[in-house]
């Protein structure tokens, strides 16, 4: 499903089933001082198109700049934020 303005969006129902599945995983892509560059999306959407769903740490100076990495990503990766806590966000895409 996606909403007006495009993005990828998740029923209720399955946001809280994928939240229950990513529960156990660990981040595995972190986003740091550098910021979003072409390599950190390419490792995600290797990560992506591997796994479908995701948990990766934005270790990015202020909490709108985290809030705005995760946002780029879903929009350039066709992906829907599951999650967000803190630091981390739990990312999902279908396979193709």
């Amino acid at each position: 499903m996606r909403d007006d303005s495009g993005r990828r969006v998740l029923a209720r129902d399955d946001k809280r089933a994928l939240r229950a599945r990513a529960h156990r995983l660990r981040p595995v892509v972190m986003i740091g001082q550098r910021g979003l560059t072409e390599a950190v999306m390419a490792e995600l959407n290797i990560a992506l198109e591997a796994h479908e769903l995701i948990k990766i740490s934005v270790r990015l100076g202020t909490r709108e700049a985290g809030l705005q990495a995760v946002d780029t990503i879903c929009r350039d990766l066709d992906a829907a934020c599951v999650s967000r806590i803190g630091r981390t966000a739990v990312l999902f895409r279908p396979s193709a």
